[in-house]
């Protein structure tokens, strides 16, 4: 470099200069940059040696270029000085401009700092501005171009070409030199930033059409059904995409499934579980329809699918088919409820349906019902058949009925209320034998002359019998009531909404659909019937009602056993 006493600048110098700068903001990478900054020094500054230490992101300067001196840049490169060291640095020595120029004479204080540097050996100066090998200069690097903007990193410089320290100008280059340097070390990161931004991207869109492709392919291809379908607004639940496994399943194509969501699809009866599971997570089985009219039982599994920019949810429901499964549990529980040989409901499933109708609320008299009570309680013939809450009926012999006067649980009926629990529950009642009021009818069924045929014609042939009785039962019987078998040719029929007259009725004829002869093994064979009438009300249990309508039937059976002996 020329010095300042010199009235002009080489044209040479000034256009080598602009090469090296143009150079530094065309590098095509950060370490480009860096070690185009340390030549720059050396080709277009005068200087012979330069290193460029760069701001680490811990605050620390690692020595990241050198230029001038292979020994030297092998040595020197890579290594780190403390943030602290070089802060005492750039606090101390003179200051030119923004530069830092610490003289010989003061350098050796810094000799025992852990700032990577270099020594150089030469003669004493002979004159005053003439550069010493110990001398040293700075040349920190801002990101604002002001000491007010963050440090990006120093450059330092040594030994210049033409031995003498650098004058007004020469700092000045410097000096724009590091602004420069700065720019371009500056627009470098921001290029590695936004590669690597790019190449990250690049990446996360691969990853998701990677995963969206798996999602497609795990959705088209998935051995059972699956669906997304809309969340919330007006449209929650139309299904909005299916694959072909549940297209299968309910025999409609893909284009038709779109124009349903899944409460059009299911059966009636299961809307209130659909709507209960179709929030997330929610796991529901339920029967759907098919296109040809029938119902399959599936398994719903549901989970929330969020857009990626947190846009609009959707429920992804995973259908899986459960019909055969149902079917094995439907027919496991037919069994455990059912008799197996006739296929009524057994003695637990009935005494289940009759409890359900009766709670423990016991029913006690309201005002005015004294009168009730007696005619109740009486014996209407004179002839006395139990003190069960029932009656026999002995088909040709005196009716005897005794019954309980109810309630139907509501404040003023029958002169008290309801207390906790029984709120919503209609009292079973005991109808009185002419006040018209309806109640739980319980006929208990014991077949006469049945032991005589299994023992003359076996127990296959009595089973016929049984299976026949039964057939017969329920053939008679209105829908709605229960015809169960108890055990042995004990059967029993639950009848509700009847009065006395009408359960004495119902009585007579099932008896009277019995007695008519059973071909069993080309044969026939008859058995009569033997009908107790008890009555259910709340406050008994089921088998205190059974047990009462066990008493009418035995009473019926001894009065005609009775009436059968005057007769002979």
């Amino acid at each position: 470099m020329e010095t300042e006493s010199e009235p002009y600048v080489r044209l040479a110098t000034l256009r080598q200069l602009h090469q090296v700068m143009a150079d530094m903001n065309t590098a095509r990478s950060l370490a480009d940059t860096l070690q185009t900054v340390a030549d720059g020094v050396v080709e277009g500054l005068g200087y012979q040696l330069a290193a460029v230490n760069l701001v680490r992101p811990d605050g620390d300067l690692v020595v990241a270029a050198f230029a001038g001196d292979a020994a030297a840049e092998s040595l020197i490169t890579g290594r780190v000085g403390s943030r602290t060291s070089w802060d005492r640095r750039l606090a101390m020595g003179e200051a030119w401009g923004q530069l830092r120029f610490i003289p010989y004479t003061e350098g050796w204080i810094l000799d025992e700092d852990d700032v990577p540097q270099w020594f150089t050996d030469g003669p004493p100066p002979r004159f005053e501005d003439e550069w010493h090998p110990a001398d040293r200069l700075f040349a920190p690097m801002y990101a604002t171009g002001t000491a007010a903007g963050e440090l990006l990193g120093v450059i330092s410089v040594d030994r210049p070409r033409n031995g003498r320290r650098p004058g007004a100008w020469g700092r000045e280059a410097l000096q724009m030199y590091a602004f420069q340097a700065a720019i371009a070390i500056s627009n470098a990161r921001l290029r590695a930033n936004m590669q690597r931004a790019l190449v990250r991207l690049e990446r996360e869109q691969q990853a998701l059409r990677a995963s969206e492709e798996s999602f497609r392919q795990a959705f088209e291809y998935a051995p059972s059904g699956m669906a997304i379908a809309e969340m919330g607004g007006d449209q929650h639940g139309r299904i909005l995409r299916v694959n072909d496994a549940l297209c299968r399943l309910l025999g409609r194509p893909a284009s038709a499934m779109r124009r349903y969501s899944f409460s059009d699809l299911v059966h009636p009866e299961d809307i209130g579980t659909l709507l209960r599971t179709s929030a997330e997570g929610g796991r529901a089985e339920l029967r759907l329809g098919r296109r040809d009219g029938t119902y399959v039982w599936a398994s719903l599994r549901n989970s929330v699918v969020a857009d990626a920019t947190d846009g609009p949810r959707f429920l992804l429901t995973h259908v899986e088919d459960i019909e055969d499964r149902k079917r094995r549990e439907l027919h496991l529980a037919h069994r455990a409820s059912h008799d197996s040989l006739t296929g009524l409901p057994n003695s637990a499933e009935l005494r289940a349906r009759l409890s359900a109708r009766l709670c423990r609320r016991p029913q006690e008299p309201g005002v005015g019902a004294v009168e009730s009570l007696d005619a109740a309680y009486g014996d209407h013939h004179g002839a006395g058949h139990g003190s069960g809450h029932g009656h026999g009926l002995d088909f040709g012999a005196p009716t005897t009925y005794t019954g309980h006067v109810g309630h139907t649980g509501h404040v003023g009926h029958a002169g008290y209320s309801d207390f906790d629990g029984f709120d919503h529950h209609t009292h079973v009642v005991t109808p009185g034998a002419d006040d018209g009021a309806k109640g739980l009818a319980v006929l208990f069924c014991d077949l006469d002359g049945f032991k005589s045929i299994n023992d003359r014609f076996g127990h296959n042939a009595g089973d016929a019998v049984l299976i026949e009785v039964a057939r017969r039962l329920t053939s008679g019987v209105r829908d709605g009531d229960t015809v169960a078998r108890l055990g042995g040719d004990e059967f029993v029929v639950l009848a509700d909404g009847l009065g006395v007259a009408d359960a004495e009725d119902l009585a007579v004829r099932l008896r009277n659909a019995i007695i008519p002869p059973i071909r069993v093994d080309g044969r026939a064979v008859r058995v009569g019937a033997s009908f107790g009438i008890g009555w259910a009300h709340c406050g008994m249990t089921a088998e205190e009602v059974l047990q009462s309508a066990d008493q009418r039937m035995y009473v019926e059976k001894r009065s005609r056993a009775k009436q059968t002996r005057r007769a002979g």
